[in-house]
């Protein structure tokens, strides 16, 4: 990994580039230009059964130039940051610009909405960590979860990554503005085998600083204990009943939510959602707030992929749709201005009901907890949801038996309308922080 300063060396050049591209192009032709430059510099560690099987170095950089020719578009790209290279690429914008089809809402966001002066979030946390101690880090997850029981058989491999990102971005409208970010992440795949099958769970958790991430030796006894829990699954019945969905998977669940409510499938009328602007979507009780600068947060960023300045903002009040979320292009598709997520979201934060796991489980009483999902079966535009699932058995809000081979299915509209509750366990490794999920009532197909 690169030193401190290296890595301040890295961005000035960076920043240096982006200025150089808008120079030339202002001096070059007078069309709108927006330039955004990336690099990113890391290691990813593989091991399997104390082998190494993968070490990869990333220093991977890209330049990338948008020219807007009246209301033509012309995009490129490239990792030469030369001068004659940036000259090149200029111009090859400009052709592509002159043979792309002219769109009225195309063009550079609005310079009111634009990130000039971005703060510091705190996002960036280097750790002066050698290949040495990757691979430690590495092989202690594995370790430990050979050490919790005999019966952790084999590994499908442990993985741990270290990287560091530089972004820069400006455009012709007179913004410059950058920021650096860290991100770790660990992960470990463990075998259990008894008599009658074998069965395998991971683990993972991811961090802007190292010292956030779950300790692998925590994370290999975690995952070995997984693993083990599911040994002797069986097949159910087909019936419908309450389902969980485990803190693991909740981000998943409202994954099909965001691409509800993205622009690209509002203004195409690609979704469900289509007329539920300001009407009621989730249970009254229910809210989701996106607060984009939390401090370290996962998916903080001062800016989106635009350049348009992130702000807090209400997805879900009241359980009533506030928002969709959008670009400049889609924004201007559908007569709205853009909500600063091109890109993406940043961090949601949902709401629960101050309650634990365990009560959850007392509350549904008899009913299924989803672990994980398979599959993607799950249709935006009509809302059907169809796709595999492992779990355990609740009877008496207490976990019976694992559970495998099933097929759960629904309707995303009813899915989010049948939220009975949200746990307190919170979900702190993904950018979408939620605890678990009570539904009261899914199709679930077995035997």
């Amino acid at each position: 990994m690169q030193s401190f300063n290296q890595i301040e060396k890295e961005e000035d050049t960076l920043i240096n580039t982006v200025k150089n591209t808008l120079y030339l192009a202002r001096k070059k032709f007078n069309f709108s230009v927006e330039v955004f430059v990336k690099k990113t510099i890391g290691i990813n560690v593989n091991i399997r059964n104390s082998i190494i099987e993968n070490v990869e170095f990333n220093r991977d950089g890209g330049l990338f130039i948008t020219v807007y020719n009246k209301f033509s578009k012309g995009v490129v790209s490239s990792r030469d940051f030369s001068i004659n290279g940036i000259k090149k690429m200029l111009d090859t914008a400009v052709d592509i610009s002159k043979y792309s089809s002219s769109d009225f809402f195309s063009g550079l966001p609005d310079i009111k909405l634009l990130c000039f002066g971005s703060k510091d979030l705190d996002l960036f946390h280097p750790t002066e960590f050698n290949l040495k101690n990757a691979i430690n880090f590495t092989s202690i997850s594995e370790q430990e979860a050979f050490k919790f029981d005999k019966r952790i058989v084999n590994s499908e491999g442990s993985f741990f990554s270290n990287h560091i990102s530089i972004n820069v971005f400006g455009n012709s409208l007179g913004m410059l503005e950058k920021y650096k970010s860290t991100y770790y992440n660990n992960y470990n795949c463990m075998i259990a085998k008894d008599k009658n099958c074998m069965q395998r769970s991971f683990s993972y958790s991811t961090a802007r600083k190292l010292e956030d991430l779950e300790k692998p030796d925590i994370l290999g006894q975690k995952t070995a204990k997984n693993a083990i829990s599911r040994l002797g699954s069986k097949k159910i019945n087909t019936t419908k009943c309450p389902i969980i969905f485990s803190r693991e998977i909740s981000p998943t669940f409202f994954s099909h939510f965001i691409s509800a409510i993205s622009g690209d499938n509002v203004y195409q009328k690609s979704t469900c959602l289509l007329y539920d602007l300001k009407k009621r979507i989730f249970p009254e009780w229910l809210n989701i707030e996106e607060k984009p600068h939390l401090i370290a947060g996962l998916g903080s960023k001062p800016f989106d992929s635009e350049g348009v300045a992130t702000k807090s903002k209400s997805i879900i009040k009241n359980g009533i749709l506030q928002t969709w979320l959008l670009n400049t292009y889609n924004a201007r598709r559908l007569n709205l201005f853009s909500t600063g997520n091109s890109g993406g979201i940043t961090n949601w934060f949902v709401s629960h009901k101050n309650i634990s796991f365990k009560e959850m489980l007392h509350t549904m009483y008899n009913g299924l907890l989803i672990t994980e999902l398979m599959g993607q079966g799950v249709d935006i535009i009509s809302g059907n949801y169809s796709r595999g699932a492992i779990g355990f058995w609740i009877k008496g809000g207490k976990i019976q038996y694992p559970v495998n081979e099933i097929t759960i299915s629904g309707n995303l509209k009813n899915m989010w309308h049948n939220i009975i509750s949200i746990s307190n366990d919170i979900n702190i490794y993904s950018k979408i922080r939620s605890g678990s999920i009570l539904l009261s009532e899914m199709q679930i197909s077995g035997n």
